[in-house]
């Protein structure tokens, strides 16, 4: 059996870990809206339209916010569509992704979702089609009391209190050529200034996160970032980052190496971020906020806009998520997680269907493999990031190189509780892992629970909703613990009674 030493030291430590990190994202694309969180033709949605049973699943995880209402969709979007009587709101061409908006869906629905679902909201402006004024106008429908136009119209809805919204997406994505409205560096980063001017001089309590480049592979990255956080670095508080990974006509390897170029992307912006900190001589570090980060299913399903454009809710990018994609799954997730003193917030896109870790269907709701990692790091992902080090032989990835067989980390839940999330990386090899804790001399592992499968195919659906679930490990007192193949590890210790406290 393989071998492999972390060493975790209770004196290096990098810092508290944001719980928004392990916040989500629900866009007004395929049925993660429509027929997902809101269906008021189910017979299990409440009056209001809410599907219960997601409630149901959904608010026992505190997630801490949910990302709204896009995505490609904001950047075509007129949020006054989605306020007032529904009855006379108009249904409009979402052409961000070919499909019906029936506005029946809008911002104070969605806010009285989130209080049912026990979350909160940070929503994104429209810097596609519209541009300052509108931004200052829907911030002072939501956070102004009374005695303004925009307020007084919030009240004459029926909601009287502010929604107080603290976290604001000034756009998505604005340097891709595919969303409406699309901008150069400098054309958008001198909106994004004078947007963030007026929202701030109307309610300076709200945070501003920047568009960052869509993704890493397209050519302006990363001068679209120096660009852009030049031109509206003091204005703004967070640079966005985004990151999709797909197994796609890649050995399993190859993919699931896929985390370590998320590593590399973060600590890329976080570069691009200190130079035009240094650059204006500024006492703000800039954080991130890596508001769109997921796998593709790699069982999928057909995209109903492409066969039946212009319907409300098609199904678009919905599929199986096997074994494979959740272990690349949660090497994105360990990427957050180490990186968590420049990532502050980070959303897990989507929250349902639309490559969401729940699926909903007339008859109920079920969850893909991706819940169980993302449910561990809601539960037992919040505390100190601790730095950690492995070592041992390395894998040969045909496209990467040699890589950690073993991707980590190390998070302090409190005085008492130590927790090591591990992703075994070799899927056909068994890891022995010694932890080596520093500082730790009087804990031991307590519980082990593991998630995976050698056949890297297995996934969940409906009719098969426990297929890969996760199990409770046998563990002995020490610090040793057995990583099976193609598998995703929490491994909780914790101090044993009658011993003393580590010095």
């Amino acid at each position: 059996m393989k071998h492999i030493t972390l060493s975790i030291d209770r004196d290096f430590r990098k810092g508290p870990i944001d719980r928004r990190l392990y916040s989500s994202f629900a866009e007004h694309m395929g049925r993660c809206v429509y027929g997902g969180i809101y269906d008021p033709e189910s017979p299990l949605s409440d009056a209001e339209g809410f599907r219960t049973d997601l409630l149901e699943e959904i608010r026992p995880l505190e997630i801490p916010l949910v990302r709204y209402p896009g995505g490609n969709f904001v950047s075509g979007y007129r949020w006054e569509d989605g306020v007032g009587d529904p009855a006379s709101r108009p249904v409009r061409r979402d052409l961000a992704w070919k499909s019906l908006e029936t506005n029946q869906m809008g911002l104070n629905e969605f806010m009285r979702w989130c209080q049912k679902a026990n979350t909160r909201p940070m929503l994104a402006v429209n810097l596609g089609t519209r541009g300052p004024d509108a931004a200052r106008s829907l911030l002072e429908y939501c956070n102004v009391e009374s005695g303004t136009y925009w307020s007084d119209l919030r009240r004459s809805h029926g909601v009287l209190k502010p929604h107080g919204v603290h976290t604001w997406c000034l756009g998505n994505e604005m340097d891709g050529p595919w969303q409406i409205g699309a901008q150069s560096a400098a054309g958008y980063g001198k909106l994004a200034r004078e947007t963030a001017k007026l929202m701030k001089w109307l309610d300076p309590t709200i945070e501003l996160v920047a568009c960052g480049s869509s993704n890493n592979q397209i050519a302006s990255y990363p001068q679209w970032d120096l660009e852009v956080l030049d031109a509206c670095y003091d204005q703004v508080d967070y640079l966005s980052v985004h990151r999709y990974l797909g197994g796609k006509g890649q050995t399993a390897l190859d993919y699931l190496a896929g985390c370590d170029t998320m590593d590399e992307q973060i600590e890329t912006l976080t570069a691009v971020c200190d130079v035009i900190k240094a650059k204006k001589r500024s006492k703000k570090t800039m954080m991130l906020s890596f508001d769109e980060w997921n796998v593709s299913p790699s069982i999928r399903l057909p995209n109903e806009n492409e066969e039946k454009p212009w319907i409300v809710g098609p199904r678009i990018s919905e599929g199986f998520y096997t074994v494979q994609d959740m272990l690349a799954f949660s090497g994105m997730l360990l990427s957050l997680i180490n990186h968590s003193d420049r990532v502050r917030i980070a959303c897990l896109a989507q929250l349902v269907n639309m490559m969401g870790p729940f699926m909903t269907t007339p008859e109920g709701v079920w969850k893909q493999t991706v819940y169980y990692p993302y449910l561990h790091a809601l539960r037992y992902g919040p505390g100190v990031l601790l730095h950690s080090a492995s070592q041992g032989r390395p894998l040969d990835s045909p496209k990467y190189g040699p890589v950690s067989a073993v991707v980590h980390a190390a998070v302090e839940n409190a005085p008492d509780t130590l927790t090591i999330f591990a992703v075994n990386r070799d899927v056909k090899h068994p890891i022995q892992l010694d932890c080596a804790l520093h500082g730790y001399a009087d804990f031991a592992l307590a519980s082990h629970l593991e998630i995976g499968n050698t056949d890297l195919s297995a996934h969940n659906c409906a009719e098969a909703p426990l297929a890969v679930v996760p199990s409770s490990q046998p563990v002995e007192a020490g610090r040793t613990a057995v990583l099976h193949p193609a598998t995703w590890n929490v491994l909780r210790f914790q101090r044993q009674k009658g011993r003393r406290k580590a010095q």
